[in-house]
C-alpha cells in the first residue's frame, strides 16, 4: 500500500455529555475526503482512542469507514497493550475494509519493554494480521522511544510496511530510511501514481454494488496488461511502484526536514485543523521546490507547536472549529480552552485557513 502524502489522524467528536457524536465524525471524514490528503488515520492518539471503550472504538471505525471516499487510504489505530487485543481489533478493522493497521508501542510495563519483548510483540501481530502493519512510535504520550535498531530489524518483516515516527527526531528518521533502503517492495498505484485501495477496485469491478473486498496484494493476478506497464482492473488503470519501507513523520513542526531525509509523508495532528497547509509542504517538496517547501513549513511552525504540541487535542479541536470541521470538546481529563487560549489559537490560525 502506498503511504505517500498527508494523513490527518482524525479526532473523535463528542456531545457535551461525553457521548461520541457519530454524525459529526461522518461530517469530518467527508470533508477530509475532499481535501488533497492521501488518506486518514482513525483511532490514533489525536482520536482519543485510549479514552474510548472497546464498543466505541469499533463503532468509530465503522462510522469512519462508511463515510470515507474510496480513494482515500484508511489507517486504523489498533495498538493496545497486549498482542492478543491488538490483533483482535486489527482483525475487526480488516473486516470493515481498512487498508493498514497503525500499532503503537506497548508501554505500560515500561521496565520490561526490552528489545526481545518489542520484537516478539510486533512479529506476533504482523505474522497474523490481515492488514499490513505500521509501527507507531509516540514518546510524548508513551514515554517509550523504540530504538532505531529495532525498527530496522522489524522492517525486514514482509507484513511491516513502515512506521510513524512521532519523537520529532529527524536524525532518527534519516537513519531508519538509510538503513532500510535495501528493502524492495511494490505497491499498486493509479496511472498518476496515487494509492489504490481495495474499495477502489471493488467500485471499478462491480460498480461498488455488493461483492467482496479485493486485497491490493492480489491485483497483479487480476489485472489485464496494457501499454507502458499499465494494467487494467475493471475500469481502473493501475501500475506498480517501488516503495520499500515507508517512514511517515509525526511532527508537523519538523515535517519539511523529515521529508528532506527520506520520509514519504506525514501523519500530522495539525493536519486535522489545516490539512491543505500541511499538504502544501509535501506538494512543494514533491515538485523539488525546496525554497517553497521551506516557506510553507515556516508558515505553520508556530501554530503547530502551540496549537498542536503544547495545547494538545483541545487546541487541535478548536483549530478545527475555526476551519469548518467539528472539533468540540475532548473527554475528561481534557478541559476546554480558556478565553485567552482561544484568542491565541485564533491569532495563530488567522492565516492558516482551509
Amino acid at each position: 500500500m502506498l503511504l505517500h502524502g498527508i494523513f490527518p489522524p482524525v479526532t473523535t467528536p463528542f456531545y457535551p455529555d461525553g457521548a461520541v457524536y457519530y454524525k459529526k465524525l461522518e461530517h469530518n471524514i467527508e470533508r477530509y475526503s475532499k481535501t488533497p490528503a492521501a488518506g486518514m488515520v482513525v483511532l490514533g492518539s489525536t482520536g482519543e482512542a485510549v479514552m474510548l471503550s472497546d464498543e466505541e472504538r469499533r463503532a468509530v471505525l465503522k462510522t469512519a469507514r462508511g463515510a470515507a471516499a474510496a480513494n482515500k487510504v484508511l489507517i486504523a489505530g489498533t495498538g493496545l497493550e497486549s498482542a492478543e487485543e491488538t490483533l483482535r481489533l486489527t482483525e475487526y478493522a480488516a473486516v470493515l475494509g481498512y487498508d493498514v493497521a497503525l500499532v503503537r508501542t506497548p508501554h505500560f510495563y515500561r521496565p520490561q519493554m526490552q528489545a526481545a519483548n518489542l520484537l516478539a510483540f510486533y512479529r506476533f501481530v504482523a505474522d497474523r494480521s490481515a492488514l499490513p502493519v505500521l509501527i507507531y512510535n509516540v514518546p510524548p504520550y508513551t514515554a517509550y522511544n523504540i530504538a532505531a535498531e529495532l525498527v530496522i530489524e522489524l522492517a525486514e518483516h514482509p507484513n511491516i510496511l513502515g512506521m510513524k515516527e512521532s519523537a520529532g527526531d529527524v536524525e532518527k528518521i534519516g537513519r531508519v530510511v538509510q538503513e532500510t533502503r535495501h528493502i524492495r517492495r511494490e505497491a499498486t498505484v493509479t496511472e498518476t501514481f496515487e494509492a489504490v485501495t481495495p474499495r477502489m477496485v471493488q467500485a471499478a469491478t462491480n460498480g461498488g454494488q455488493g461483492g467482496e473486498l479485493v486485497p491490493v496484494a492480489a491485483l497483479g493476478g487480476a489485472a489485464k496488461p496494457s501499454s507502458a506497464g499499465v494494467s487494467v482492473v475493471g475500469k481502473l488503470k493501475t501500475r506498480q511502484k517501488e516503495v520499500g519501507f515507508q517512514v511517515l513523520a509525526g511532527s508537523a513542526d519538523k515535517f519539511g526536514p523529515a521529508l528532506g531525509v527520506g520520509a514519504v509523508g506525514g501523519i500530522l495532528a495539525f493536519a486535522c485543523a489545516a490539512p491543505t497547509a500541511c499538504y502544501e509542504i509535501y506538494a512543494a517538496w514533491k515538485e523539488g521546490d525546496e525554497e517553497l517547501a521551506r516557506l510553507k513549513q515556516e508558515r505553520i511552525v508556530a501554530a503547530s507547536r502551540k496549537v498542536g504540541a503544547e495545547m494538545g487535542i483541545p487546541g487541535i479541536k478548536y483549530g478545527m472549529d475555526l476551519n469548518g470541521y467539528f472539533g468540540g470538546a475532548g473527554r475528561l481529563p481534557f478541559l476546554p480552552l480558556t478565553a485567552g487560549q482561544k484568542a491565541e489559537v485564533e491569532g495563530l490560525m488567522a492565516e492558516i485557513r482551509n
